[in-house]
C-alpha cells in the first residue's frame, strides 16, 4: 500500500499587489448637492447626509416638545402646594 507524501516545507505563495488602490482626489457627493474632494479607496462616494446639511453642524436643530409636556410639568410643579416643614425643638 502506497502512502501519499505531504510536503511540509512548502510555504503558501505571497500575494502580489494586494493593497487597495488609493484615489487622492475622489469625489464625494451628498444628496443635498454638496460635492467634496476627499481621499478614498473608491473613486466616487454618494452619501445621504454631510456636514453641510446635517442639523447638528448647521445649527438648525429644533428641540421638539411633544404636546407641551414641559409646560404641563412646570405648571404642575408651580401649582403644587409647598410642603410644610416641621421645626425640630
Amino acid at each position: 500500500m502506497a502512502t501519499a507524501q505531504v510536503k511540509k516545507d512548502k510555504k503558501p505563495e505571497a500575494k502580489v499587489d494586494f493593497n487597495l488602490k488609493y484615489f487622492p482626489s475622489a469625489k464625494a457627493t451628498c444628496a443635498c448637492g454638496a460635492v467634496m474632494t476627499v481621499g478614498s479607496t473608491v473613486e466616487t462616494i454618494e452619501m445621504e447626509i454631510c456636514s453641510q446639511c446635517h442639523p447638528l453642524f448647521t445649527g438648525k436643530e429644533k428641540a421638539m416638545d411633544m404636546a407641551g409636556r414641559v409646560e404641563r410639568f412646570k405648571a404642575r410643579q408651580s401649582a403644587a402646594a409647598p410642603k410644610k416643614v416641621k421645626k425640630v425643638k
